[in-house]
């Protein structure tokens, strides 16, 4: 090895010393780039709804469009309607927002409407199978059971001691959030109505109004009542003064509970606020500020 070949690897060793420091730098700026960038992406927020359409042997999809030939009405506030989120746009995606609640609509649409779809919510002639058609006409297919195949958590409130009388059958659910136009709560939103408008539907008498109000009121229903089903009497979400101490503060002072700048020592052992002949009249009172009869 010559002299000028020695000086040349003595000059690449020398290069390649001064960029491993260089790259490790941006290697390390690479992987926390890549890590920001996966931390973004699983934080973001993103108005999407992923909904497992059911099977149903001899019928297919057909999508939203076909529906509105015939239900042009319907079609239309359905665009308004929160469930519009389970229409989604895009080259692979099927616009069955009305089949992903009724099923899949084409013997329905061949038949001109004589043959109900297959999650029809009344009784009709029925789909024919490999025996020919059914002798007999199906009930109507209870509404909740529905919606119970996305809203799980709901189900389970129907389960609890406390409810509404969804599953007896005197309640379904669409009485209290339309499906087919607009919000699906019918009270608040951009719906100029109150927010409890729902529940004074079927409870006018605590509508009021009272010349002494009780301020939880202000706050809704849902602040002392469960909207579904609770673990407690009259679907409030706390039981006893326990539900009333979330927002009454309380102190202790020389050994006496005090309420409100009163001693409730005594008063709280012998039941609940509204039962122990005190707070009787807990949505308003017209006659008393302690919401008394």
């Amino acid at each position: 090895m010559n002299r000028h070949q020695f000086s040349i690897k003595k000059s690449a060793a020398r290069l390649i010393q001064w960029l491993l420091p260089a790259r490790r730098s941006t290697a390390l700026l690479l992987a926390m780039a890549v890590f920001l960038g996966f931390a973004a992406i699983s934080c973001r927020t993103v108005k999407r709804v992923t909904v497992m359409l059911p099977e149903v042997p001899g019928a297919k999809y057909i999508g939203s469009k076909e529906c509105e030939q015939c239900h042009e009405e319907i079609y239309k506030s359905f665009q308004t309607a929160d469930h519009s989120l389970l229409t989604m746009g895009g080259p692979n995606t099927l616009n069955a927002g009305c089949e992903s609640c009724h099923g899949p609509a084409s013997i329905h649409s061949d038949s001109g409407g004589e043959t109900k779809p297959p999650y029809s919510f009344a009784s009709g002639r029925p789909m024919a199978n490999t025996f020919g058609a059914n002798p007999s006409t199906p009930a109507a297919r209870a509404t909740e059971k529905v919606c119970f195949t996305c809203h799980g958590d709901v189900r389970g409130q129907f389960n609890l001691p406390s409810h509404h009388p969804v599953p007896e059958g005197r309640m379904n659910c669409t009485e209290c959030h339309p499906p087919h136009k607009g919000s699906i709560h019918l009270g608040g939103s951009t719906a100029l109505k109150a927010q409890d408008e729902t529940c004074l539907k079927c409870h006018p008498s605590q509508r009021g109004p009272y010349v002494f109000e009780h301020e939880a009121m202000h706050e809704g229903c849902t602040s002392c009542h469960g909207a579904h089903g609770t673990v407690n009497a009259k679907m409030l979400v706390a039981r006893d003064s326990n539900l009333c101490l979330k927002c009454h503060f309380q102190q202790v002072q020389g050994g006496q509970l005090r309420i409100g700048g009163a001693d409730h020592t005594v008063r709280v052992q012998q039941g609940t606020c509204w039962t122990a002949g005190c707070h009787e009249a807990v949505h308003g009172s017209r006659v008393n500020s302690s919401l008394r009869y």
